[in-house]
């Protein structure tokens, strides 16, 4: 047999062997996620704190924009408020209005409390009203859009504080610098980048879910109680 083939044989053995352990240490090597978020030090533990803290009020917050106006009980509580005037029954209707503990229910209330008074003074206090249920609907709501901004900046804040340690390591080894040395540093610095960018993405999607969500029920709310005073323009 020729030489030349048996060398080339046995490189081409070597160098399988060589392909084969490489793979099985960088399989053994592979770190996790956790892993991955645990190198990243103290500064991941701040951005996990806040993401739960945001999905928690984005969570809570949708929940109860959901129970803040439901279309077909705002449709009833408006038939039966509209009997009830038509009655003359005011009373009844701001029984009912207490009864059902809604944004909506509570501006009618408003507006019942203000009857005998001229059209435009039920309108201001409606409207007055009005503004404070928007407020308790965007309660903690501006804390999910903090969040989607400091994500990121803290994640910076990672990344300069890795490099920091990235330098020190280098100036404590010397002339006997290594890839080694530079890893814990370096490992901060990506991985807190990667951990502020993920907190302010995801918050941001959140914060811009519960904005349109509180802009719809505003509106819903805005047009029934435009459908108040229109009952009560009509003639008696």
């Amino acid at each position: 047999m020729n030489p030349i083939l048996l060398i080339q044989d046995g490189m081409s053995d070597v160098q399988t062997a060589v392909d084969t352990a490489s793979a099985a240490n960088v399989a053994a090597e592979r770190i996790t996620l956790w892993d991955m978020a645990l190198n990243g030090g103290w500064i991941m533990l701040v951005l996990l704190l806040m993401l739960a803290l945001a999905i928690y009020i984005g969570v809570e917050r949708y929940l109860a924009l959901r129970q803040a106006v439901k279309v077909e009980d705002d449709d009833l509580f408006m038939n039966n408020i509209k009997d009830y005037i038509h009655k003359g029954d005011v009373e009844g209707a701001r029984a009912l209005s207490k009864q059902t503990n809604s944004p909506l229910s509570r501006m009618v209330d408003k507006g019942l409390s203000r009857l005998g008074r001229p059209l435009s003074d039920i309108q201001t206090a409606i409207e007055n009203e009005g503004k404070l249920e928007v407020a308790r609907l965007e309660k903690r709501v501006s804390l999910v859009a903090t969040v989607a901004s400091l994500g990121p900046m803290i994640g910076f804040l990672g990344t300069v504080t890795g490099m920091v340690t990235c330098f020190q390591d280098m100036a404590h080894a010397g002339n006997n610098i290594e890839i080694g040395t530079l890893a814990t540093g370096m490992y901060q610095a990506m991985v807190t980048t990667i951990g502020g960018l993920i907190v302010g993405i995801i918050c941001y999607f959140l914060y811009n879910i519960l904005v349109t969500k509180i802009n719809k029920v505003v509106l819903d709310i805005e047009v029934r109680a435009s459908e108040f005073m229109d009952l009560l323009h009509e003639p008696a």
